[in-house]
């Protein structure tokens, strides 16, 4: 029989959420591109919570967005309902989250992948990574046929020699029954990478019609939509939303969890890979927090032509009669019917959890792939650039002993790393490397413009103690004015904003939305804003200081061993990761800046 062999410039491996990313930026980049995936069911699959954003992965979506990814596009046409979250609190970590229509969010990133120029969609599985003398040479797939390539990007997710694990049934299977990837293991091992298995899990999905509402509290969208993406019109996205509801655990949940711990896969040993510390099943949630009488569990609509609720807050490994149980403890779903259970164990290829980290990192590995073909230098971005920095540099420099989550507190600089601002931040990138068009780049440019014009024209216009003025600051129970002070003064008072200080602005021009809100935090957190600044040229500093590709950290005589083996294992570009590495001291560092002084 004939060898069916092909030629492509890159191979990406995974359609899921970060295959999407990566496939979809090479193939954009001017590079012949194949995407596998072993079922075009698990195109973008959300095979756990049906959302996109949420606490600091909203983002992590924007920052995709503004660098030329699709997620954000995809979410803004498949919501049903969208709420920004902590509005309630400073601007650095107000995040989008968005319910998502979950089959017509993986239809519609299907369909973008199909109609995507240099790109070609294979339902296949692939078995070997062929390689000659250390550098990626193609790939071999179960039916033996060969698609050679010079870069190969896996985006595998959680189906390398996956299982699926509740009670005491286990099954060699993907998520959503999908079948698992079972030979390219080994292959990855063959070629020296180190494997690790984690778990992952996802609660049950509640037929609709079988859940009480009037026992539970509803939870509505915003009033006004923001969308992910900066080029999506906002008023398309002025949408009928669905509703989410809340309800509770309670003491009797809680007793049969308890009784039934021995029967857990999780307290058994049957799971052996390490889950989400920040994801816990309800299991976990009882044992560890004994002196909480209820936990949240949060009923959410997969999409408007399904009748399957998602059951957020309670993932669970129990057996199916257990959860039974469990679930009809619950206030509202005393009668629900399990429309589909279990847990799925597999772990994502680089130690991530969640869709939008995963989109990140492959986008940015697309566009690496593509750079690297083309003889470009990869782009990095770094900690004080964005959350997609900060998310990668943790997972290179320090050591994942549980899927990673992003969150809003892994970031030293997130006052300057707001979702609002993304586009400011890294289109410019997106345009350097050509992902962002000429227009929406002008469009950003004229952005800028407006907003330091507007800023610059507050900052310097003056009010007095007027009748008008004083009237305007008692409405707000602000202390009154005993002089003059300049419009960017009151903004910066707690009580007011931009918007608010309209009726004594007499020479205000009408702005868009998003120019108006940059105005108001630029100017309200300047001082804050300032002193960051002050914090990333000092980050520089140490990141600048690169470090030789060649280096070898054995023939420094000062350093630690610990330190010798954590740098060569990881080969740090800078000093500033160096730093970052645990088992890396501060005297470590001072070491390796001496050595490289005297080289």
């Amino acid at each position: 029989m004939k060898t069916v062999e092909e030629y492509y410039d890159v191979v990406v491996v995974g359609a899921g959420h970060a295959g999407c990313e990566a496939a979809l930026a090479a193939a954009r980049l001017g590079c012949e591109t194949i995407i596998f995936t072993v079922s075009m069911n698990s195109v973008a699959l959300m095979p756990c919570n049906p959302n996109i954003g949420g606490s600091s992965k909203g983002h992590l979506v924007r920052e995709l967005d503004a660098l030329g990814g699709e997620m954000g596009k995809v979410i803004d046409q498949t919501f049903i309902q969208s709420k920004m979250l902590n509005s309630s609190k400073g601007p650095a970590v107000h995040s989008l989250r968005a319910q998502a229509d979950k089959a017509n969010y993986s239809k519609t990133m299907r369909q973008v992948l199909q109609n995507q120029e240099n790109l070609d969609i294979r339902q296949m599985e692939v078995t070997e990574i062929l390689a000659e003398d250390g550098k990626m040479t193609g790939v071999q797939t179960y039916s033996g046929a060969i698609y050679r390539c010079k870069a190969v990007v896996l985006c595998t997710g959680t189906y390398l020699k996956a299982r699926c694990i509740y009670g005491e049934i286990s099954t060699h299977t993907g998520p959503n029954g999908l079948q698992s990837a079972n030979y390219l293991t080994d292959s990855l091992k063959a070629l020296g990478i180190k494997m690790y298995r984690f778990k992952t899990g996802t609660p049950a999905r509640i037929d609709k019609n079988t859940i009480d509402f009037s026992k539970m509290q509803e939870q509505k969208g915003d009033e006004r939509v923001v969308p992910f993406s900066f080029t999506t019109d906002p008023e398309s996205v002025q949408i009928d939303q669905a509703s989410c509801w809340l309800t509770y655990t309670n003491e009797t949940t809680h007793e049969i969890i308890r009784g039934n711990l021995d029967r857990s896969p999780l307290y058994s040993g049957a799971i052996e890979g390490t889950g989400p510390r920040y994801c816990p099943s309800i299991e976990d949630k009882v044992v560890k927090f004994p002196d909480k009488n209820r936990h949240q569990v949060f009923i959410e609509p997969e999409g408007l032509e399904t009748n399957e609720m998602y059951v957020g807050g309670m993932s669970s490994s129990l057996p199916e009669d257990v959860q039974y149980a469990m679930y009809r403890s619950v206030p509202g779903l005393e009668h629900a019917k399990i429309r589909s259970e279990g847990l799925f164990s597999g772990g994502q290829f680089n130690g991530s959890s969640g869709y939008e980290e995963a989109a990140s990192q492959g986008l940015i590995a697309g566009i690496n792939a593509a750079r690297k073909l083309q003889g470009k230098e990869g782009i990095v971005i770094d900690r004080s650039q964005g959350y997609i920095g900060v998310l990668i540099d943790d997972l290179v420099t320090k050591e994942s002993h549980e899927p990673y989550r992003m969150m809003t507190s892994r970031a030293e600089y997130r006052l300057l790393l707001r979702q609002d601002n993304a586009d400011i931040r890294l289109t410019k990138i997106g345009y350097e490397v050509g992902l962002i068009d000429e227009e929406r780049y002008q469009k950003l440019l004229k952005k800028e413009e407006m907003i330091e014009k507007e800023i610059e024209r507050v900052e310097h216009t003056n009010v007095g103690t007027t009748e008008a003025v004083q009237a305007l600051l008692e409405s707000y129970e602000s202390t009154p004015l005993t002089s003059g002070t300049t419009l960017a003064e009151l903004i910066r008072r707690p009580e007011f904003s931009y918007e608010k200080i309209a009726p004594i602005d007499k020479h205000r021009e009408e702005l868009p939305y998003d120019v108006k809100e940059q105005v108001d935090i630029n100017i309200k957190y300047d001082g804050y804003i300032k002193r960051q600044m002050r914090q990333v040229e000092q980050f520089k500093k140490l990141e600048n200081k690169r470090i030789p590709e060649n280096i070898n950290y054995d023939e420094i005589q000062s350093l630690r061993l610990e330190a010798k083996q954590k740098l060569n294992q990881i080969r740090p570009s800078s000093i500033g990761q160096a730093s970052r590495i645990s088992g890396v001291s501060p005297a470590d560092v001072s070491v390796l800046l001496v050595y490289l002084s005297s080289k």
